[in-house]
């Protein structure tokens, strides 16, 4: 039990430095661009290069998870995000860079699919909502500290690039001290026909469990990536923008915990569909006290309190639903899940705000995620029966 534990702690440490490093290079390279003359616009582009590195790695990830294990899958994943890191400074180009964005989106989608898929593999039940929710704790924290590092640019262009791939090498070498595991398994993967058969039956089983992780990228990277030029279009000061990000940060990384224990004690359907329905509340409440920078906060706050969790209960959700041997790929489509949000996000949003008129930025948020809470509250988990599992299991095996 005490290695269980002390596995556990190494792996969501892991997961805070990720995110950690994540949180520093979106603001960081943002305002080094900018300081250089680089447009808003292929600031923008160089952004999406760890989504598209996550897009392009996800339909090879699995297989060598499965023959190799675990911590090896997390060692490459740790090492290739640490060593980009640290190349940074070598050479200041938009495109080295922009492959460099690309190598540790790659690099992160490693060390989270490891790391995800280990631990809701070997958590009980009756705790995998807390272990999940600490995951997207520790996370968020890191990713909230992250942009603390901007203000050491002007002490050296280099260092925040150095501090971070020092603390990812310590992360990495940790993991050296578990021992491997490897998914449970009743198959081996031998052809992309087979590895698309496995999409296909996750997709089956756990289809609404996705929404979340994808509803969440698509907030998140829209929240960060466009909010901030909505309002400044209806007038907010640029400090009450960073005050009113930072309030649904804060709301989202204290209300993690919480509301993992709530989801083992009630459910992950229950929780999910409630927060998603005081999210859609919560943003429309914002669309009609944009004036006020006060209530806006309070709004954010609550926003963040609420749906701040829906990718780590997402991913309890999807780990309720799917068959074990199915954990892997169910995993790995939350992972496709999220990057396909967050690279909508921006993007949609950017369009709504470029082609409306008097109509809230906000609401676009607080649609998307009623639609999630009508898909959820229409599934009806128990249409999977137990015999059409087992089936599947024997299928599977043979």
């Amino acid at each position: 039990m005490n290695k269980q534990r002390m596995r556990f702690w190494i792996l969501i440490s892991i997961v805070g430095i990720s995110g950690f490093s994540q949180g520093m290079l979106l603001p960081l390279i943002a305002v080094i661009f900018e300081n250089t003359g680089i447009s808003s616009t292929l600031n923008g582009l160089n952004a999406t290069a760890l989504y598209i590195g996550i897009l392009l790695v996800s339909p090879f990830m699995e297989y060598p998870l499965r023959k190799f294990g675990f911590k090896p899958i997390i060692l490459l994943g740790g090492l290739l995000v640490a060593v980009s890191l640290g190349l940074f400074p070598i050479w200041d180009s938009f495109w080295f860079w922009f492959i460099l964005r690309l190598l540790i989106g790659i690099g992160d989608h490693a060390l989270h699919f490891g790391t995800q898929t280990w631990i809701t593999s070997f958590s009980p039940e009756n705790k995998r909502g807390r272990n999940i929710s600490l995951y997207g704790l520790f996370f968020g924290i890191g990713f909230s500290v992250g942009p603390l590092m901007t203000p050491l640019l002007h002490l050296h262009e280099s260092l925040p690039f150095i501090v971070s791939s020092v603390l990812c090498f310590i992360g990495w070498l940790l993991l050296f001290t578990l021992k491997n595991d490897f998914p449970e398994q009743t198959i081996e993967i031998n052809s992309i026909n087979e590895t698309m058969k496995r999409f296909r039956n996750a997709l089956k089983y756990g289809w609404v469990a996705f929404l979340p992780p994808l509803g969440y990228g698509f907030l998140e990277s829209s929240l960060n990536g466009s909010f901030p030029i909505y309002g400044l279009r209806i007038g907010l000061e640029v400090s009450s923008i960073s005050i009113l990000l930072f309030s649904f940060a804060i709301g989202a990384i204290v209300f993690q915990l919480p509301l993992g224990l709530l989801s083992d004690k009630y459910g992950r359907r229950t929780i999910l569909m409630t927060i998603l329905f005081l999210g859609f509340v919560s943003f429309t409440s914002a669309s009609f006290l944009e004036k006020s920078v006060i209530a806006l906060t309070i709004c954010l706050f609550i926003a963040g309190m609420v749906v701040g969790s829906t990718f780590s209960l997402g991913i309890s959700y999807m780990t309720d639903l799917m068959p074990k041997n199915l954990l892997p790929t169910g995993n790995l489509l939350c992972g496709v899940a999220f990057s396909v949000g967050s690279l909508a996000g921006p993007y949609v949003g950017g369009i709504f705000i470029e082609y409306t008129k008097n109509i809230s930025y906000f609401l676009i948020i607080s649609s998307m995620l009623f639609m999630i809470f009508i898909a959820i509250t229409a599934f009806k988990p128990n249409q999977v029966s137990q015999s059409e599992l087992k089936s599947e299991k024997v299928t599977l095996s043979n």
